[in-house]
């Protein structure tokens, strides 16, 4: 299906957040292992038929790619990738389909840079924007459409959509770098901006980051109310008028979020050390995965649900 060409982005309104009535919610939270031997799971997305995709790391330390359908796990390597656990560029995916299409990303073991793949049908194919020095895969829907972020020649990062195969920018105005995080099957996109470091977006009170969702041209800003200086991070769009993501509270701590009937929603996990939660992937049936950190500091990934 064909869209209009995205530019830069020049419209921005605000999400309202509704007053009226926003049916109560109550998250039960269970926890995501791949494996019993696995020291660290990584949940990043969720798809209509509860399979998540993510990663986890052995007991050697070596982290993998993770496509979890209940305890049957699919392993997914990549020669081109490093792959020391816990490490900031490791083989990851952070998209699913319902069709069970998972894209990701990983730093190359020779280049440094980061290489975008798409794991189907049992191949892995790449994903890369032209001329770009880093291509980041973050979400795919139902109609193969995919977005992420890539790295220009001056080091600026770039949101992009990948749809009838062509590569189309999303940039927001003003913004040092701008990522593409999800992606709905109405061709609804989530979108956030902040300082670049290391090949990848931070927030911190001295460089924010800012949240938006994009619908054809308009840019609309999303904003939780407890969000502090460090802003906000938001990841899946559902189809449904969902979203999720993280906030950062006064004290600089990770809280996820859920904006469901224009109500903000804290999604944080009762096993962290509290706050300590970031909510990254979502489903049409508010099922929603993430990572939560207990005072040990790992990570351990999560599944919540409002049933």
């Amino acid at each position: 299906m064909k869209r209009p060409i995205l530019g830069v982005l020049l419209v921005l309104t605000f999400v309202a957040v509704g007053i009226a009535a926003a049916p109560p919610l109550t998250f039960h939270f269970s926890d995501v292992h791949a494996k019993n031997t696995a020291t660290q799971t990584d949940s990043y997305a969720v798809n209509n038929a509860g399979v998540i995709a993510g990663d986890y790391v052995d007991s050697s330390n070596v982290q993998h790619g993770m496509i979890l359908a209940g305890k049957k796990l699919t392993t997914i390597d990549n020669k081109k990738c490093q792959n020391t656990g816990n490490a900031s560029g490791s083989i990851s995916f952070f998209g699913i389909n319902t069709a069970g299409a998972a894209v990701g990303w990983c730093n190359d073991i020779n280049t440094g840079l980061a290489d975008a793949f798409m794991y189907a049908k049992g191949k892995l194919v790449p994903i890369k924007y032209p001329k770009s020095m880093g291509t980041q895969a973050n979400g795919i829907n139902d109609n193969g459409e995919v977005v992420g972020m890539f790295i220009d020649n001056n080091g600026n990062g770039h949101g992009f959509l990948f749809a009838n195969k062509k590569y189309t920018q999303i940039n927001v105005q003003g913004a040092s770098s701008t990522s593409a995080w999800g992606i709905n099957n109405a061709g609804t996109i989530t979108v956030y901006t902040g300082p670049l470091s290391n090949g990848s977006i931070g927030c911190s009170s001295s460089g924010p980051c800012a949240s938006y969702l994009l619908k054809g041209k308009k840019l609309s800003k999303i904003t939780p109310p407890k969000a502090g200086s460090a802003g906000t991070v938001v990841h899946t769009p559902n189809n449904k008028g969902d979203v999720d993501g993280t906030y950062f509270n006064s004290s600089g701590a990770a809280v996820g979020f859920l904006l469901h009937g224009g109500k903000y929603f804290d999604v944080s996990d009762p096993k962290g050390n509290l706050p300590s939660t970031r909510n990254d992937g979502l489903n049409d049936k508010l099922e929603m995965v993430g990572r939560y950190s207990p005072t040990d500091g790992t990570n351990h990934g999560f599944k919540a649900t409002t049933k």
